[in-house]
């Protein structure tokens, strides 16, 4: 029996409701599901995500090590095992996919070194190299026909901005969201056409196994996919590891290490921090992330 952790049964409460909970109250029954069938026992303790459970096994049948990954499928998540098999594909350094049902979403994953995400590199700066080059990786790779767009995503995005704007507390933050809108709205008509990741945070790349054959790789995992521009993929390396006197550097590193258009790239960002602002109002939170605002500001250009 696998024990699920608290901390995953609240986000998936949280983010999915009802569904969630009936998705979390199912999981020892789906894990029980796929360590038999797949002919896999666990090793090690369990862990998770957000809004998904990983089971550190061993495949019995050549006592290869993998992770089990039980997650629901929704629009963010049903793009995954294709993204990883085009990046796999392609040798863009993304997680090898082993196994996967598209039933329930379950997908069996090449092991990574748990105990070595980039978070943990000392020099912040480094870190930033490290992942601007993982996302020039991805970012190279065209997307395969059916993922999702991110021109819907803005089309979205920009019908709702204008009635949420009025849920903010904050005339500045008001003022910021707006802005941030007008951005959008210059570049969404040339949304890209690569395979995005869309969450490249420094807690998403962890160090690859000798034992795979990655040993000093830095390997990425856990991408939400969608087809767009790669201007789209720099706010989670600004918003992780915060630190406002390096927002600059940081998204100047980025565009050059990517060749970027900065244009493109601030407006496109300042479409994360609405995209991010919007899901805010929406979960009641009538003020805008302070290191959001902090990064919009800087973008824009004032302080």
């Amino acid at each position: 029996m696998i024990d699920v952790p608290d901390d995953l049964v609240e986000n998936l409460s949280e983010h999915k409701g009802a569904e969630g909970r009936a998705f979390g109250a199912a999981l020892p029954t789906l894990a029980g599901r796929f360590l038999a069938e797949w002919g896999l026992r666990p090793d090690g303790a369990v862990m998770c995500g957000m809004c998904a459970l990983v089971v550190p096994v061993v495949r019995e049948a050549d006592g290869r090590a993998a992770a089990l990954k039980l997650q629901m499928v929704d629009a963010e998540t049903v793009g995954e095992p294709v993204a990883l098999r085009v990046w796999g594909a392609a040798g863009a350094g993304a997680v090898g996919l082993l196994d996967h049902d598209p039933v329930t979403g379950t997908m069996l994953l090449e092991r990574l070194d748990e105990h070595r995400p980039l978070t943990l590199m000392p020099d912040a700066r480094e870190a930033a190299g490290v992942l601007a080059e993982s996302l020039s990786r991805l970012a190279r790779v065209p997307a395969p026909p059916g993922m999702r767009r991110l021109e819907d995503a803005a089309a979205r995005m920009l019908g709702e901005a204008p009635g949420a704007v009025a849920v903010l507390e904050d005339a500045d933050e008001r003022r910021l969201l707006l802005d941030c809108a007008a951005a959008v709205r210059e570049v969404a008509g040339e949304s890209g056409d690569r395979l995005l990741h869309w969450d490249l945070h420094y807690a998403n790349i962890l160090a690859g196994r000798a034992e795979e054959g990655r040993a000093g790789e830095w390997v990425v995992l856990d991408p939400k996919p969608l087809a767009g521009d790669p201007a789209f993929e720099l706010f989670p390396a600004l918003d992780q590891r915060f630190d406002a006197s390096e927002v600059l550097w940081r998204f100047d590193l980025l565009c050059g290490v990517l060749e970027l258009d900065r244009e493109r790239a601030r407006a496109w960002t300042l479409g994360r921090v609405l995209q991010n602002a919007l899901w805010g109002i929406r979960l009641g939170r009538p003020r805008m992330y302070a290191d959001h605002a902090e990064i919009a500001r800087q973008l824009l250009g004032r302080n």
